[in-house]
């Protein structure tokens, strides 16, 4: 159909992105330092993104076009908008980004490492003053909460306690905080099947488990747990 929709003047353009992020539609993206209408049937051709642009190379125009798609625009709004809920704002190291990670599919698609060599792990960040409140590998996890010096005292933490969890781990007394507000709203928030807390014998961890414990009664859920105890030799403590 024909149809008034914008033209950007790549010549003119110098990549600022006021006019991206002016088109509430999304119909505009920076694409090799140029802002570029890479979404015709998003453009409503209304001109949001005109008076912003410094260099004015945003103009009208009609010709052929696909139709104004709104049903389209409202689903990819909502979905940027869900992102935006569920994935963690992050800056500088790539260990604050949210990540799922795949283990038993990875280990059936790519040769397998000896078996004592198979990383557990399957979630970033995991650091709990890191954790996001609310990410889709929290639905239905189990939770182990443990303390970050058990993994080293421990030799068999990815196999005993890691596999088939969602870790997170602290150490109250170099972070100096109470963590229970935040694990609180983690497992008020979510799905979560179980907790085990994996502790040091040493006092300051009983923090650690604290926290652990209020959270659980916090959230007012029924939800099992454990508390399972290292010693500073490494063996479990009964």
């Amino acid at each position: 159909m024909i149809r008034k929709i914008i033209h950007i003047d790549e010549e003119k353009c110098n990549g600022c992105g006021i006019c991206a992020s002016a088109c509430h539609e999304g119909a505009i993206d920076i694409v090799d330092g140029k802002a570029k209408l890479v979404r015709e049937h998003f453009c409503d051709g209304f001109g949001d993104c005109l008076p912003g642009c410094p260099t004015g190379a945003i103009t009208f125009v009609e010709r052929e076009a696909p139709e104004y798609d709104e049903a389209a625009v409202k689903e990819a709004q909502m979905k940027k908008e869900y992102e935006k809920k569920t994935t963690h704002v992050h800056s500088g190291c790539p260990g604050s980004r949210v990540m799922q990670i795949q283990r038993e599919a990875m280990y059936e698609e790519k040769q397998q490492p000896t078996e004592k060599h198979l990383s557990r792990l399957q979630n970033w960040p995991v650091q709990i003053k890191l954790a996001p409140l609310q990410v889709p590998y929290f639905d239905g996890a189990k939770l182990l909460i443990a303390a970050d010096c058990s993994a080293y005292a421990y030799a068999s933490m990815h196999e005993d306690f890691m596999k088939g969890k969602v870790t997170l781990i602290g150490c109250p007394k170099l972070d100096a905080v109470d963590y229970s507000e935040k694990l609180t709203q983690i497992i008020t928030k979510n799905d979560i099947q179980s907790v085990i807390i994996v502790r040091m014998e040493v006092p300051c961890c009983g923090g650690l488990e604290m926290a652990a414990k209020k959270a659980l009664q916090a959230s007012g859920k029924f939800i099992p747990w454990q508390v399972v105890t290292i010693g500073i030799d490494g063996t479990i403590r009964e």
